[in-house]
């Protein structure tokens, strides 16, 4: 399973980034347009055994912002542009070249700031922190987000117990179809 999913991640993100390209493109020249600042906002997060990464997304928030979970973020620290991207997922498609790098996975548990203790320490308690982040995850599509950090490493560990192809496919459409 783990040598498929590596060329699962691999293959597909390397087919999504040239097919989003076009989209990414136009988001790109959007961010920069709308706010000063760089379009690409580069975070240090808590990957597979702990170990940091940059983790790479569209700028959606005003140059500046405190590095905080989006859930501790004000709104009013979102760009109008950094909103739509949001809505569609957009802001993530920077992620297939962690992908791409081995950092991250398609599908796995969300990468978590390193000032997030206690989510980390779950993780660590229930195992979660051996598998790559993903770009999406069991807990997204379950609505279940950073603000709930027990609920959210159970969600993580459940997947992980229970990972397949089949399961990640659903995963991956039911972010995209999800309302």
């Amino acid at each position: 399973m783990k040598i498929a999913k590596q060329i699962f991640d691999f293959a597909g993100a390397a087919l999504l980034l040239v097919v989003t390209s076009p989209v990414l493109m136009l988001a790109f020249l959007a961010v920069r347009a709308s706010s000063p600042g760089p379009a690409i906002f580069s975070q240090t997060r808590v990957g597979r055994d702990g170990l940091l990464f940059r983790c790479h997304k569209l700028r959606t928030m005003y140059q500046g912002t405190p590095s905080l979970p989006t859930h501790e973020a004000p709104a009013s620290s979102v760009t109008s542009v950094g909103k739509v991207l949001r809505k569609f997922k957009l802001d993530e498609l920077p992620q297939f070249w962690n992908v791409l790098k081995g950092e991250m996975s398609l599908v796995g548990p969300r990468p978590c700031l390193p000032t997030q203790a206690e989510l980390i320490e779950c993780r660590r308690r229930l195992g979660v922190l051996a598998a790559l982040p993903g770009i999406t995850g069991l807990a997204q599509i379950r609505g279940i987000d950073m603000s709930n950090p027990e609920l959210l490493a159970e969600t993580d560990a459940a997947y992980l117990r229970t990972a397949s192809f089949w399961l990640d496919l659903r995963i991956l459409f039911g972010t995209l179809y999800r309302s």
